[in-house]
C-alpha cells in the first residue's frame, strides 16, 4: 500500500513538472512552448508557434513540445489509475526523450550548451522537464504493479492440490505401503487394533471337537447283529 501510493505520487509530480515546463524558460529566454514540435526533428529554427487557436495544430502552442509532455501526463495518469508501471515508464520515456532531443538540436543551433547566471543558457524550463521524467520513472519502480507488493494473487491459495501420481508413492504411517494416495478425508487414517489375542468364540460350531466330520447324515445304531460262530 505504501510503494503504491509513494509511486503513483512521484509518477503524478513528475507528470505535472512536464507540463509546466513548457510555460516556463527554456534556453536564451524562450519558453518551452515556443519550440515546434517538428523543429526537434528538423533543426531549430528562429520561428516561433503563434497564440493558441490561430491556425492550424502546427502554428499555436499545442503544435510545440508542449504536446508531447501532454501525452506523457495522459499515459501517465491512466498508468495510475490502472495501476500499470509500463505506461507509467513509457510516459518517462517519452519526457525524457523529447528533452535529450531538444538538448541535442538547441546544442547544433548554438554551438554548446551553457548554464549562466544571465538567462543567455540553459534555464529552469529543462530542469522541471528532465526532472519530471526522472520522477516518473522513479514512479514506475516503486508502484507494486497489480500483483506485487509481495501479495500473491487472488485464489493462489484456493486451488487444491495435485494427488500424487505414481512417481510419488503414499508412504504415510502406519500402512507404509507404496501406492498413490487415496486418502480422501481430512482425519488421519485409522490406526489398527492393539490388541492381538485369540479371536472370540462365535458359537459351539467354531470348536473342532464339536464339528461334524461326518460327510453323510449318521445312521441310528438299531442294537447288536446275530452272533457269529467263531472260526478255528
Amino acid at each position: 500500500m505504501i510503494r503504491d501510493v509513494l509511486g503513483s505520487g512521484l509518477a503524478v509530480a513528475g507528470a505535472a513538472a512536464a507540463v509546466r515546463s513548457p510555460f516556463l524558460h527554456w534556453y536564451g529566454g524562450r519558453f518551452g512552448r515556443q519550440y515546434r514540435i517538428d523543429e526537434l526533428f528538423t533543426g531549430l529554427t528562429g520561428a516561433r508557434p503563434g497564440p493558441l487557436g490561430s491556425g492550424p495544430l502546427g502554428s499555436g502552442p499545442l503544435g510545440s513540445v508542449l504536446l508531447a509532455f501532454l501525452f506523457a501526463a495522459l499515459l501517465t495518469v491512466v498508468g495510475v489509475a490502472l495501476r500499470s508501471r509500463l505506461l507509467v515508464a513509457a510516459a518517462g520515456v517519452v519526457t525524457l526523450g523529447f528533452t535529450v532531443l531538444w538538448m541535442v538540436r538547441q546544442g547544433e543551433a548554438t554551438g554548446s550548451l551553457t548554464v549562466a547566471g544571465d538567462g543567455s543558457g540553459l534555464q529552469w524550463g529543462v530542469v522541471y522537464a528532465a526532472g519530471g521524467a526522472v520522477l516518473m520513472l522513479l514512479g514506475a519502480v516503486v508502484m507494486p504493479g497489480r500483483h506485487g507488493g509481495g501479495q500473491p494473487a487472488r485464489g493462489h491459495h484456493d486451488e487444491p492440490y495435485a494427488a500424487p501420481g505414481s512417481e510419488n508413492p503414499d508412504r504415510w504411517p502406519p500402512t507404509q505401503e507404496p501406492g498413490p494416495s487415496v486418502q480422501t478425508s481430512p482425519l488421519p487414517e485409522p490406526e489398527p487394533d492393539p490388541y492381538a489375542g485369540p479371536p472370540p468364540e462365535r458359537g459351539p460350531e467354531s470348536r473342532p471337537e464339536d464339528r461334524d466330520t461326518t460327510p453323510h447324515p449318521a445312521v441310528p445304531d438299531e442294537g447288536p447283529g446275530p452272533e457269529r460262530p467263531p472260526h478255528h
